[in-house]
């Protein structure tokens, strides 16, 4: 196996998840898209079979579930296309739906989620156009409508924006409920929502970054306590002595200011390892080593001028305690969703 890996504690996962589900009081729906977050969880068919439902972004995503043997419900939050139909019906697919031509365009049986446009703008069906989408479904006698749901766009921060949201929704769900008697969940609440208001119209919960571990803003830890289940290390390869004035890496944008120990660890922007990182650290025997010249596509050298290290020691880039996700994602200006969920599949995913 490659000295990169990102190791992934399941039993971790799994205490994250009682606690969840303990405050939520409901039924949890994990969101397992983009390969569960960056984890690769969603490969685990035993573990996800543990859940009744599953949510995910593309039809893709949930035909990979099915082939690998996930049983139970899967449901694609975004509006598919009308040429992704065949897969949905043959893998029992249940999908999100918002777009009216797709609606009159399906001739098959399908289970659908309604979308609900409540302040989001990305997708679903506005308030003053759910009249004209219910008659609509009612000619169309193979879609079962099993559940709703609407995106909060903002449920960290703007309290007003939000509670507005939940009037709208709540609005959709008495007109909907009204019309069809097959409804099994309503869902509004990702993170965000679950952990910042208490929100009784929906009976099920979107649980996404927090269930691995990884709070969806800063004082979300003062909330509920959860446990990072993922770190991303590698290995010092090779160790080299640096004369001072000489540069490292591309470009010769360092230069060496005096004598140094370099280590080149093999980890790269490929890797998900961004170059905006450069200058930044890492932990190697549990201290902190400077990113030393520009990252490149497969790896990057550290100082351990001052560290005690030898070739095959373990190099953490988030360890979860010296440096967390949440260093990484500010340095790069960025959101922890963003940086986990973007390391690349040439990062080994080890279950531990």
């Amino acid at each position: 196996m490659r000295a990169t890996v990102m190791e992934v504690n399941i039993d971790k996962f799994k205490r994250n998840i009682n606690v969840i589900k303990e405050y939520a009081g409901k039924e949890l729906m994990p969101i397992v898209k983009a390969n569960a977050y960056g984890t690769y969880l969603n490969k685990n068919i035993e573990l996800m079979n543990e859940f009744k439902i599953l949510g995910v972004a593309l039809v893709d995503e949930a035909v990979s579930l099915r082939k690998n043997g996930y049983k139970n419900e899967i449901l694609v939050i975004n509006q598919p296309y009308i040429d992704e139909i065949d897969d949905i019906i043959k893998y029992d697919i249940t999908i999100g739906l918002s777009s009216i031509d797709f609606l009159r365009r399906v001739k098959s049986k399908i289970k659908v989620h309604l979308e609900i446009e409540t302040g989001m703008n990305r997708t679903g069906i506005k308030l003053n156009e759910l009249d004209n989408f219910i008659k609509e479904l009612k000619k169309q006698k193979n879609i079962i409508v099993e559940g709703i749901y609407t995106h909060l766009s903002s449920a960290d921060y703007d309290i007003e924006y939000t509670k507005m949201q939940y009037d709208l929704f709540e609005k959709a769900v008495q007109k909907i409920k009204g019309e069809f008697k097959t409804i099994k969940y309503i869902h509004s609440d990702a993170s965000n929502g679950l952990l910042n208001y208490n929100n009784d119209i929906a009976n099920l919960i979107r649980v996404g970054i927090i269930q691995y571990g990884y709070y969806s803003f800063k004082e979300a830890a003062k909330i509920i306590k959860l446990e990072p289940i993922a770190t991303l290390k590698t290995k010092i390869t090779f160790i080299k002595a640096v004369k001072k004035g000489e540069s490292i890496s591309y470009s010769r944008k360092y230069k060496a200011d005096k004598d140094m120990i370099v280590a080149t660890i093999p980890i790269g922007y490929a890797d998900g390892f961004r170059r905006s990182l450069t200058g930044n650290f890492v932990v190697v025997n549990g201290k902190k080593a400077k990113i030393v010249g520009t990252i490149c596509m497969d790896s990057c050298m550290i100082d351990v001028t001052t560290i005690d290290v030898k070739v095959g020691d373990v190099v953490y880039i988030w360890d979860n305690k010296i440096i967390t996700l949440e260093d990484i994602s500010e340095k790069c200006g960025t959101i922890n969703y963003e940086i986990i969920s973007a390391i690349t599949d040439r990062v080994p995913r080890v279950f531990t």
